[in-house]
């Protein structure tokens, strides 16, 4: 038995996780947690339960909330006496072995202890292996939100930022570049990330994109903050533009050892992402990173581009593509189509990845998507398209395309260009006047969904459970996104089995596949969305589709051209002979579980008028 602090507050029970629901004994309880062994004042429970405005009964309400908590620990053994009542107060001990924060802790420490050693680096990374997410995501507390929250935050980054040193003085480079680029877009004024980022593109012989790095969070921390870059950026700067090799990475605290004057390495390696991260249709839950200045939406630096971790399948679709894109006399122009969470994006960013050696003025990927999912405008997304610059033909990646009306307009700028495009639409007016080839993506097979897997979990523990992994595959439809989400909660539960995973998620696929920290690893957040845009029409076919019986045919559901527009948004598929339509069945099973909570909903409204 467990508390975890460094995620959604939860109660690790076995090879269960349960996540508590936010609520007033939900902060009570985080307020404890925070301060393990010491006694919390009863005026600090107040304001971490009610804010600035607890009520005049809230020293009652207070006592409520402790009762609360006990019946829940009851509930899963755990002693009432753990949370201790003591004059001026409460109090809960906890150690190493009932509260992740305090591990943590001890980890970090003996790290510091084995500074120098192998032993720090291990221990740092088990440390860091503890966090599962935005620390107390579901606690309601504005005063823990506000203090204590960027307080545990800071002693991630710390940590974080200690490993990537350490790799970087081990000469890693490649496999930190994927961390410091996401780290470094998170967290744009700690400028030590960026720091790190660009000593690993120029130690690999990026040196163009390395000081590509260093002018965007100059201009960035003008504009924004009206300073200059450190000192250290700054000697980073002066190294590259003199072609200084950069002499050892030092195993020092925030230290970095600059230069003597001698030729550029030559270390030659991977592309890095640059905002490669795949988008929702993968699951990776990478972010896009954005462009200062540039409106919201994102782009990769020119050149960059990394591979899809754990991508597995889709082989004749890579070699199919990969021909049409390096075809010097063709158009060369791909659509990738289909459902969404089926994987467009992935396939894109592989694919491009592996083409890229025939594109010697680099690969750009620009989402036309904000965070939230809409689309950016033509104007928008014009802007983020990149400029001519005489280093050779260019693959550009236009990700996540609401229509043909927003692509359309981009091509004219594309110049000599092969063009790569991701929608769930077909963008068949796209390919009719530009000409191309269209891939429309169907579920993984069930050896590819092993194999995915497999290279996110492990091959050791998927192989030990073959006939659960098939089950966890079918409960996920086969849906790169359900899979990835799956993975994700296997890697953050060691102890779990897969077959405990599955039957946890058949229980309700739609609502369960989800990662809390993370929209764009969500379901119901990407389903949602793809839902959400449909006119009233199309919205209300696609939910009496999932009230049809399976074997019964979807024209049942509504008229010919609003189907032929389902399928054109991508939530239906054309079908055999004799049944022109069909649908994925995790679709299916997501329509009808949103079909039921819409009822459910509304008869909560009636009863309340």
């Amino acid at each position: 038995m467990r508390f975890q602090l460094l995620g959604p507050l939860s109660i690790a029970h076995g090879p269960e996780t349960v996540v508590l629901k936010p609520s007033k004994p939900t902060s009570l309880l985080a307020a404890l947690l925070l301060h393990p062994g010491a006694v919390v004042s009863t005026g600090y429970l107040l304001r971490a339960v009610w804010d600035e405005e607890p009520p005049a009964t809230a020293r009652a309400a207070l006592q409520t909330c402790v009762l609360r908590l006990r019946r829940l620990f009851a509930k899963y053994g755990i002693s009432a006496t753990t949370i201790e009542a003591v004059p001026g107060g409460y109090r809960m001990r906890n150690d190493t072995e009932t509260l992740d924060l305090v591990l943590f802790r001890l980890l970090t420490a003996q790290a510091r202890a084995a500074a120098g050693t192998d032993g720090e680096l291990y221990r740092l990374r088990e440390a860091l292996s503890l966090w599962h997410g935005q620390p107390l995501a579901n606690v309601a507390s504005r005063m823990l939100q506000r203090d204590a929250v960027p307080a545990l935050e800071q002693e991630r980054l710390r940590v974080l930022e200690r490993i990537c040193d350490l790799e970087l003085a081990a000469g890693n480079c490649h496999q930190v570049l994927v961390d410091l680029y996401e780290s470094a877009r998170r967290h744009p004024v700690r400028e030590r990330f960026t720091e790190q980022l660009i000593e690993a593109l120029y130690r690999t012989g990026r040196q163009a994109e390395a000081l590509a790095e260093y002018r965007t969070v100059r201009d960035r921390l003008r504009e924004e903050l009206g300073v200059d870059p450190g000192p250290g950026l700054r000697r980073l700067e002066l190294a590259i533009l003199r072609a200084e090799e950069l002499g050892p990475a030092v195993r020092g605290e925030g230290t970095t050892e600059l230069p003597s004057r001698q030729e550029p390495s030559a270390v030659t390696g991977p592309v890095p992402p640059g905002g490669s991260g795949p988008g929702p249709d993968s699951g990776s839950g990478a972010a896009h990173p954005g462009r200062t200045g540039a409106p919201a939406g994102g782009v990769a630096p020119v050149g960059g581009i990394a591979p899809v971790r754990g991508f597995a399948g889709r082989e004749a679709d890579l070699r199919a593509m990969a021909l049409r894109l390096t075809d010097a006399d063709g158009p060369r122009l791909v659509v990738v189509s289909g459902a969404p969470g089926i994987g467009k994006s992935a396939l894109a960013r592989q694919s491009a990845y592996e083409v890229r050696d025939a594109f010697p003025g680099g690969v750009c990927v620009v989402d036309l998507a904000r965070p939230d999912g809409s689309a950016l405008d033509v104007e928008e997304a014009r802007e983020l398209l990149p400029g001519p610059d005489g280093g050779g033909r260019r693959l550009l990646l236009l990700d996540n395309a609401a229509g043909a009306g927003q692509v359309l307009p981009l091509l004219s700028a594309t110049g000599d260009a092969s063009v790569l495009v991701t929608s769930r639409r077909g963008l068949a007016a796209v390919v009719a006047t530009h000409g191309g080839a269209v891939h429309r993506l169907d579920v993984l097979g069930p050896g590819e969904a092993h194999r995915l897997l497999a290279g996110l979990v492990g091959a050791e523990r998927i192989g030990a459970e073959e006939a659960a992994v098939r089950e966890l595959a079918a409960v996920c439809g086969h849906f790169p996104l359900a899979l990835r989400i799956a993975a994700g909660r296997l890697l953050t539960r060691p102890g779990q089995s897969v077959a405990d995973c599955a039957a946890w998620l058949a229980e309700d696929p739609p609502a369960r596949l989800a990662l809390a920290e993370d929209p764009r690893m969500s379901v119901p957040e990407v389903f949602g969305q793809a839902v959400s845009v449909l006119p009233p029409p199309l919205r209300e076919t696609f939910l009496r589709v999932g009230s049809l019986d399976p074997a019964e045919g979807l024209c049942a559901a509504g008229s010919e051209t609003v189907l032929e527009q389902l399928v054109e948004a991508g939530m239906l598929e054309d079908g055999p002979p004799g049944q022109p339509y069909r649908i994925h069945a995790f679709l299916r099973v997501y329509a009808r579980w949103l079909a039921r909570d819409g009822e459910v909903a509304a008869a909560k409204t009636s009863l309340t008028r």
